[in-house]
């Protein structure tokens, strides 16, 4: 999965100049009346929660219209997300076997993948304007203001994604292979329309050829992963349901308008302050001045930096490229192999995945209604048992080099990192606390957070560049756009499988794994592992989070603590070779080529697979502290 760009833009081009042209003044346009608005939601969103919580904390007035005019933005400022990724190229997508095509294999590809874009776009357009339009009637409890203007934000969205999706495949594929990829979407919507009366008469047989075929094929030719989800539910509902489109319409819009997933931009937003502010530098300044002179003394400092700042950014790329820089020279120039280090720090982005303010444990208690000061409270133990296993690890591989070059820092240096780095410590201990005992939400939070750090990043650190700003605000609308239209194309697609009667099958198979809840616990952790070896983890968790939490339920797991084992081995697999595209991540910060980092993660990825086994096997790890 990767963050590319899926636009060649040097490519064979397309034979009409005009229409090149066109499409390219087209694509400035739609880059210029989105970007700009979309850094202003974010401003505005911020701005408004903070007024509410300041009403709600502060003057005990809270405001009755705060959180109905912050849901209406979001789904605004969501959707201009969609579209930015979309046309930046940063939309989630499957590349690694892309990567590998010859180049006129890899343009057709490419070619294909824009042309399912398109398509699911064109489908979603009519539906959404009907969906808009029936919403006109309806108005909001507190503004009195048609729901009309709320939705209308999901046939804004999908009309310019269209037109963006359009223009990439018109700038950057030859005549020749659209007219090939128009007509292969024409065969295949052509037999399924053939071919309906046996698939209907297949029963819930035909799911696997929705849902697993076509999911898969469309992710392997690397369209972003919300068309797989999306285009395969389009099809299963105008191929074997009278089921009309504009309810597809509708749960793509519930998925992504839960209230707390507005938690989601705010810290994406944050964390990129975090790091810019000069606040991430000075965290791993006081490890590295209090541990860095021991034997891999900043092997276990990269570990304990990502357990402090993991999951505040939203983007786990995000984390470890906060890290890397600030620790990799010094280790590189006390003779650490760069393979050893981007090892420990792809191994390290999967120790930390279920530590809060973690967005996939955000998502997990949107889909399933499990608590989330729960979710935030078990987070922790399950990660400080991955981070011992890596621990471990670094001691065995360190324990007999020479440490007499090292200098040990004197109480003084100590002490004055300590001090310079109190203030960023005191951050996420805030945030996660705030949320643990319920004093906040997740959204006032990291609202409260992001005055915080500019307060501190402003007056203490003294480092932000004002002209960072700006693109900083873009990228947190790209990222959470992106990240919340999966959400509601996962959250269309599992409605479409429980309308199936496909979750009750599920509960019937897995109530007869042998072993009872242990049992599903295991098949659980490695089906998972699996999952997150190709989607990242909120979109799988998404999808299959409301089939398989009740069946947890069912079988008496405590829900906290399946999420800790579902979100760890996700992490797990995000980040292991061959697929896991968290390693490659890890290698392009690190600036490693693969081959060279991967014979070094195996020792760390079977030491957190052994902790995994523990997570699963001893339930205390992630409900001892309820």
């Amino acid at each position: 999965m990767s963050f590319e760009h899926s636009q060649d833009a040097s490519g064979t081009g397309a034979s009409n100049g005009r229409l090149v042209h066109a499409s390219l003044i087209l694509d400035r346009i739609i880059a210029w009346s989105t970007e700009i608005p979309a850094a202003l939601l974010v401003v505005a969103e911020f701005c408004l929660l903070l007024t509410n919580v300041t009403y709600r904390y502060g003057l005990r007035d809270p405001l009755t219209w705060g959180d109905e005019l912050a849901s209406l933005l979001f789904v605004w400022l969501s959707m201009l997300g969609c579209v930015i990724a979309l046309r930046r190229g940063e939309h989630m997508r499957l590349t690694t076997i892309i990567s590998k095509l010859s180049p006129r294999a890899k343009q057709r590809t490419e070619a294909l993948a824009n042309t399912l874009v398109v398509l699911f776009m064109a489908l979603l357009i009519v539906p959404a304007w009907e969906y808009t339009v029936d919403e006109w009637a309806i108005m909001t409890p507190a503004l009195q203001i048609p729901h009309a203007f709320r939705v209308g934000a999901l046939t804004c969205g999908f009309t310019l994604m269209f037109a963006v999706a359009l223009s990439r495949l018109i700038s950057s594929a030859s005549s020749a292979n659209i007219a090939l990829c128009g007509l292969l979407v024409l065969g295949v919507s052509g037999g399924l329309y053939l071919f309906q009366v046996q698939l209907v008469d297949m029963g819930n047989a035909h799911l696997f050829l929705f849902f697993v075929i076509g999911v898969a094929i469309i992710v392997l030719a690397g369209a972003p992963i919300m068309t797989a989800f999306g285009l395969s539910t389009l099809a299963y509902l105008l191929t074997v349901t009278d089921i009309p489109i504009t309810v597809a319409v509708n749960r793509i819009d519930e998925g992504m308008s839960g209230l707390i997933l507005l938690s989601i931009p705010l810290f994406v937003f944050l964390g990129a302050l975090i790091e810019s502010m000069g606040l991430a530098e000075a965290m791993i300044g006081f490890l590295a001045s209090l541990i860095g002179h021991m034997r891999g003394g900043l092997s276990y400092v990269l570990i304990g930096a990502m357990y402090l700042v993991s999951g505040i950014s939203g983007s786990k790329a995000a984390d470890m490229a906060a890290i890397a820089p600030a620790l990799f020279p010094d280790m590189k120039r006390r003779g650490e192999d760069e393979g050893e280090l981007v090892a420990m720090l792809s191994s390290a982005g999967a120790m930390s995945e279920t530590i809060p303010p973690s967005l996939v444990l955000i998502t997990i208690g949107s889909v399933t209604n499990v608590s989330i000061a729960a979710l935030f409270t078990g987070g922790f133990m399950p990660a400080v048992v991955g981070a011992l296993a890596m621990a471990m690890v670094v001691w065995i591989k360190n324990r007999s080099k020479s440490v007499q070059y090292l200098q040990r820092a004197s109480s003084k240096d100590i002490w004055t990192a300590l001090c310079y780095a109190l203030p960023s410590i005191v951050l996420p201990f805030l945030i996660r606390t705030a949320v643990v005992n319920g004093v906040a939400t997740a959204t006032e939070v990291a609202t409260i957070g992001i005055a915080y750090t500019f307060a501190v990043g402003l007056i203490f650190y003294r480092t932000f560049e004002w002209k960072t700003l700006q693109p900083m605000l873009v990228n947190t609308a790209s990222l959470s756009g992106a990240i919340l239209l999966i959400i509601g194309c996962a959250t269309s697609m599992a409605w479409a499988l429980t309308q199936s009667g496909f979750s009750v099958q599920l509960a019937a198979w897995m109530s007869i794994v042998p072993g009872g809840a242990m049992g599903f616990m295991m098949v659980s952790a490695v089906a998972f592992v699996i999952l997150g070896s190709f989607l990242e983890g909120i979109p799988a968790i998404v999808l299959f989070g409301p089939l398989l939490f009740p069946i947890a339920r069912n079988v008496g797991i405590n829900e906290v603590h399946y999420a800790m084992v579902a979100v760890f081995a996700m992490g797990l697999g995000l980040f292991a070779p061959p697929f896991g595209v968290g390693f490659y991540a890890a290698c392009a910060i690190g600036k490693v080529r693969p081959e060279a980092a991967v014979r070094h993660v195996w020792a760390y990825l079977a030491a957190l697979f052994i902790a995994l086994l523990a997570i699963a096997a001893i339930p205390w790890i992630s409900t001892g502290f309820l």
